[in-house]
């Protein structure tokens, strides 16, 4: 069990470092203001005593399962209220239900209200799998004609176009070129 002054430091470790490798004593130290590094190995012993920090090469992490929101196994209605579950199931990051780690995903910010019917609204942050092709119904961020536009592909009877999902948008049909950047993989919103 950690004591107050030892969950202040884990918590600042996290903020200040994250899932990076985590920096030699002495620059914590400096970064905390402590006068000796002793006193961050004092803590590190601690932390990786309860697992919340983990040593791999002689490089310290901070336990990556610590990271992400808290997934509750139970289902919250949208319809009429109901009792709910405080069963907390696991966290989950978006790093790993999204890959954003991989070089290949991007974040890009909606602009425009093209795409309100989908759900996807101006502020959005879209996250994009790059990819050059893309199958009938897929939301794509593509470049048209001198353009980067986030709409969905539409592929049919040989004919190729974008679609927005608002009636007040018409359909895009390339008249020089189309190129697939990537593939929306998900959104995310800030309430």
């Amino acid at each position: 069990m950690l004591t107050e002054k030892q969950k202040i430091f884990f918590e600042k470790l996290k903020e200040l470092y994250g899932k990076e490798v985590l920096p030699s004593f002495d620059i914590i130290a400096k970064d905390f203001g402590f006068k000796h590094k002793n006193s961050v190995w004092q803590y590190f012993n601690k932390l990786k005593e309860e697992d919340l920090i983990q040593e791999k090469n002689n490089r310290f992490y901070i336990n990556k399962e610590l990271f992400g929101a808290v997934l509750f196994s139970s289902a919250v209605k949208a319809g009429f209220a109901s009792v709910a579950d405080d069963y907390a199931e696991k966290r989950v990051s978006l790093d790993d239900s999204f890959e954003i780690n991989n070089p290949s995903t991007f974040l890009f910010t909606v602009s425009g209200d093209s795409m309100i019917e989908l759900g996807i609204f101006e502020g959005d942050k879209v996250i994009v799998k790059k990819t050059n092709t893309a199958k009938d119904g897929d939301i794509v961020i593509a470049y048209i004609d001198g353009g980067y536009t986030l709409k969905t592909y539409r592929n049919r009877k040989n004919q190729v176009w974008l679609e927005p999902a608002n009636p007040d948008y018409p359909n895009l049909y390339p008249k020089e070129q189309l190129i697939i950047f990537g593939v929306a993989q998900g959104i995310v919103r800030k309430l």
